[in-house]
């Protein structure tokens, strides 16, 4: 199997609406903005292209990721589009990967895009609702807010964990995008902000949750001989895990908690896993993730993760998923501050400040989450990262993680269905 490169990436703003600009408008301006940053590209070189996006409805555009790879110039070369919920683009970002670990490709790009101001609010609700079984689900509300207010309610009765500590989520993510040119949703928030905003599905308040987009990402990799010619600073793809699971919550048996490798089973004894608090599908993919990069323990070899925190509840619950804390500790590790970044004063009195910073982009809360792109909005964030270059893209280098080495990206899907984690670290 050959080692695979991130070696650029593009990303375009995020935004409520871009009326201005179609899906293909943005995914090329997406796409000139990584080649600008590997001048010696020539676009001849790139074999294929893997086109992510969540929804045709959005659109009202079938087979929309050839008109994509079209309008980039790319054709006749192969292309295919990725979908899988959340977890479209991240997949997108694997589905790039296994081309060139095959050896089927050298340099491929993974691009991904969403337009869901394209239909009103409600509509768009209702197609993000049809990721919910049509047949059992969707009928009887199907609406993904009142799924994770149910599971994080869960949450909170097994664990003690607290509605503040879900809003220290969204403090830590919207002040960190503060610093993010590309970001929707900056903002100087208090937890007093957060619990007396709009209450949409009980504990969740309209700043717990993340908002619709529209946006595009692109991301390019290569093998190590390609990446090598072209890029100064590649970053290598180390691990990659994907996690499935039944979309029917109460279709999932309950099991023994899939250990990673700093866990201990009698950590779990008295614990029903998965339940309705913990998604199996995201730890078996950070177990395959971890295995394959050689990671034993992540709150110690990683420096950061960007997570799909569509919620401030699902980020708590994924600290847990990928084992950064033991289930049932996730509300802490944010109290504790683990999470946060250093040098940014976010108002709280926050002890382990640094510790692994998780979302130092401001995540989906703050960032925007136009579903196809998100995941590739994670990989050319990381990728900025561990190339030391946040301060060249964002114009200031406040969220630039010192001495960068190797980092995590993690897309999700409905309530947990699919789950894609990649592991990032910079070459040597």
């Amino acid at each position: 199997m050959k080692k695979v490169y991130l070696i650029s990436g593009g990303v375009t703003k995020f935004a409520k609406a871009n009326t201005a600009m179609d899906f293909r408008a943005m995914v090329r301006d997406a796409y000139d903005f990584a080649l600008a940053a590997v001048p010696s590209l020539d676009p001849a070189m790139i074999d294929g292209s893997v086109i992510s996006y969540f929804s045709d409805h959005f659109s009202r555009q079938l087979m929309a990721g050839a008109m994509v790879h079209d309008f980039l110039g790319l054709c006749p070369k192969p292309s295919r589009r990725v979908e899988g919920g959340g977890a479209t683009g991240g997949l997108c970002i694997q589905s790039a990967y296994e081309d060139i670990a095959s050896g089927r490709m050298k340099l491929v790009v993974a691009a991904g895009f969403e337009t869901m101001s394209r239909v009103n609010t409600w509509k768009g609700n209702e197609f993000i609702a049809l990721a919910s079984d049509t047949n059992f689900d969707f009928p009887l509300g199907g609406f993904y807010t009142g799924y994770y207010a149910m599971m994080v309610a869960r949450h909170m009765h097994e664990f003690g964990t607290t509605p503040e500590q879900m809003a220290m989520v969204a403090v830590k993510n919207h002040g960190n995008a503060l610093h993010n040119p590309f970001a929707q949703h900056p903002a100087k928030l208090t937890v007093e902000d957060v619990r007396n905003s709009e209450m949409v599905a009980w504990p969740l308040t309209r700043l717990d949750c993340c908002t619709m987009s529209d946006g595009a990402a692109v991301a390019i990799l290569a093998d190590e001989e390609t990446a090598q010619k072209l890029c100064d600073r590649p970053v290598l793809v180390k691990g990659v895990g994907t996690g499935t699971d039944c979309m029917r919550m109460a279709d999932r048996p309950h099991g023994e908690v899939i250990l990673l490798p700093h866990g201990k089973k009698e950590d779990y004894e008295n614990l029903k896993y998965p339940g309705v608090h913990s998604f199996r599908a995201g730890r078996m993919a950070a177990k395959l993730a971890y295995e394959q990069a050689g990671i034993a323990d992540p709150l110690e070899e990683l420096d950061f993760v960007e997570l799909h925190d569509a919620y401030t509840s699902s980020e708590i619950q994924t600290y847990e998923d990928l084992g950064l804390c033991r289930y049932g500790e996730g509300g802490d590790f944010v109290e504790r501050g683990a999470p946060f970044m250093e040098g940014i004063d976010y108002g709280l009195n926050i002890p382990e400040k640094g510790k692994l910073p998780v979302n130092p982009s401001g995540g989906l809360l703050a960032s925007g989450h136009p579903v196809g792109a998100t995941g590739i909005m994670q990989a050319v964030f990381a990728l900025w990262q561990l190339q030391g270059r946040i301060g060249k893209f964002f114009g200031d280098d406040t969220l630039q993680i010192k001495n960068a080495k190797r980092g995590l990206i993690h897309s999700h899907a409905g309530t947990g269905t699919y789950v894609a984690v990649t592991v990032l670290e910079a070459a040597r």
